[in-house]
C-alpha cells in the first residue's frame, strides 16, 4: 500500500502535458489551465508505471519477465501440451482480445488449445464447465474466476489433478502462488481507476456534482479500478462531489447500468458526469444519457471496447478512460503456463501498465491493445 501511495503522490504532483480530451467540440475543451496541467501531469507521470498490487499484496513483475527463450520455446512444442482457456465471461472485446492473445502465443509455442468456456459470470456454470475441462486433461489451464469463494473448490481439483494452472485478474479464496497456481497476470486496475479520475476531472474542468456505478460483486480487479477512482476525485478534485455511487452486480451490466444511470440523471439535475466501471457498463450510462437529452453528460470508464471506442471518435459522451491490454496479457499467460511444464517458476503477480485513451488517441490506443488494425467503423466515426 505505501508503494502505491507514493507512485499516486508522484503522479499528482509533477507538472507536465498529455492529449486533452472533450466530449463536445474542441473549442469548448476545459479553460482551468490549473484543473488541466494537474490532470496532464499526473497521466504523463504514470506513463509505463503501475500503481497496483497482487491479490495478496504482491508488488508487480513486468511481462518481460515472463518471456521464454528460443531453446525453452523448442522445448515445450516437443511436449505436444494441451491447454485449456475457462472464462468468468465472453462477452465483451475484452475477453475477445484475452483470448486472441492466449491461442496466438500457445500456438507459437505447439500447445494446442483444446477448450473455450464461458460462464457467463455465473458461480455454478464455471464449476461444471471446470469439471468437464478436466475431463479432456489439460497440461494447462488459464481461467479467470467468476467468485473467489464458490470457484475455489473447483480449482483446487484443477492443480491437484497436475495442470499447470494461470489466472488472470482474481485468485480463488486459499489458493495460494507456486503451490496450487503458478501466476496470476493483471491489467493495473487501481491505475486505470486512477487514470479514468483524472480525464473525467480534466474534462469537467475540475469541478460539478457525478454518480458512480460500481461492480457490486466480490471481483479484486473491479473493486481495485473504483478504489483508484474514488481517491482521486475525493483527495485531489475537492470542487467535484460524488452525489451518489451504486453497484450493480450483472449479468446485464449494461441494462442495470441503464436503470441506475436513468435514476441518477432524474434525481440529481446538477449531474455533471457519470463513472462506470467499465465498458459495457459504460455503454448503459450512454443509453440513459441519450434518452435523457443529457448530451452534455461526462462518462469517463475503464477498457476500450469498440462502442465506447466509436463514442471517443466521434467526441460523444465518453470523455476518456483507463485500458487494459488484454491481448498482451493472454500472451503473459500462456508463456507462463508453458514455461511452468519446463519447471519454469515465474512471479507471482505480473501487472501490465495503464493506457490513458482519448478522442486524440483512440486509434492508435486500438493497434496497442488489441495488436490489429482499427475496425472500420471506428476508423469512419473518427471526427476530425
Amino acid at each position: 500500500m505505501e508503494r502505491r501511495a507514493l507512485l499516486v503522490a508522484a503522479a499528482l504532483g509533477v507538472l507536465g502535458t498529455a492529449t486533452a480530451c472533450t466530449v463536445e467540440s474542441a473549442s469548448n475543451r476545459p479553460a482551468n489551465s490549473h484543473v488541466s496541467g494537474k490532470a496532464d501531469a499526473a497521466l504523463k507521470e504514470l506513463q509505463g508505471k503501475v500503481l497496483s498490487e497482487g491479490p495478496k499484496g504482491e508488488s508487480p513483475a513486468e511481462a518481460s519477465s515472463v518471456e521464454l527463450s528460443d531453446a525453452e520455446v523448442e522445448q515445450v512444442k516437443a511436449l505436444n501440451a494441451t491447454a485449456a482457456i475457462v472464462m468468468h465471461y465472453a462477452g465483451n472485446d475484452w475477453a475477445t482480445a484475452q483470448i486472441a492473445g492466449l491461442k496466438a502465443e500457445f500456438a507459437r509455442l505447439g500447445v494446442e488449445v483444446i477448450a473455450v468456456t464461458d460462464a457467463n459470470f455465473n458461480p455454478g456454470q464455471q464449476v461444471s464447465n471446470i469439471e468437464t475441462v478436466l475431463a479432456r486433461n489439460p497440461d494447462i489451464v488459464v481461467s479467470i474466476p467468476t467468485d473467489p469463494v464458490a470457484t475455489a473448490g473447483a480449482y483446487r481439483k484443477v492443480s491437484a489433478s497436475g495442470a499447470k494452472l494461470v489466472f488472470m485478474d482474481n485468485v480463488p479464496e486459499g489458493l495460494e502462488a507456486g503451490v496450487d497456481y503458478e501466476s496470476v497476470v493483471s491489467a493495473d486496475n487501481f491505475g486505470n481507476g486512477v487514470v479514468s479520475a483524472h480525464l473525467l476531472a480534466k474534462a469537467l474542468d475540475g469541478k460539478g456534482e457525478i454518480g458512480a456505478i460500481y461492480h457490486s460483486a466480490d471481483f479484486f480487479v473491479t473493486r481495485q479500478r473504483y478504489e483508484g477512482f474514488r481517491k482521486v476525485i475525493e483527495e485531489e478534485y475537492p470542487d467535484i462531489k460524488i452525489v451518489k455511487a451504486q453497484g450493480i452486480a450483472g449479468p446485464d451490466f449494461a441494462g442495470d447500468a441503464q436503470k441506475v444511470a436513468d435514476a441518477m440523471i432524474s434525481q440529481n439535475p446538477n449531474l455533471a458526469g457519470i463513472w462506470a466501471v467499465w465498458d459495457v457498463p459504460a455503454e448503459g450510462v450512454m443509453a440513459a444519457a441519450r434518452s435523457a437529452s443529457r448530451f452534455d453528460l461526462k462518462i469517463a470508464t475503464e477498457d476500450l471496447g469498440t462502442n465506447a471506442a466509436i463514442a471517443l471518435a466521434q467526441d460523444q459522451l465518453i470523455v476518456g478512460l483507463g485500458a487494459q491490454q488484454p491481448y498482451q496479457q493472454g500472451v503473459a499467460e500462456a508463456r507462463i503456463g508453458a514455461g511452468a511444464l519446463l519447471g519454469k517458476k515465474a512471479p507471482s503477480y505480473v501487472a501490465l501498465n495503464a493506457l490513458p485513451v482519448t478522442h486524440d488517441n483512440v486509434l492508435e490506443a486500438w493497434k496497442q491493445v488489441y495488436n490489429t488494425e482499427p475496425p472500420a467503423d471506428l476508423q469512419k466515426a473518427m471526427k476530425k
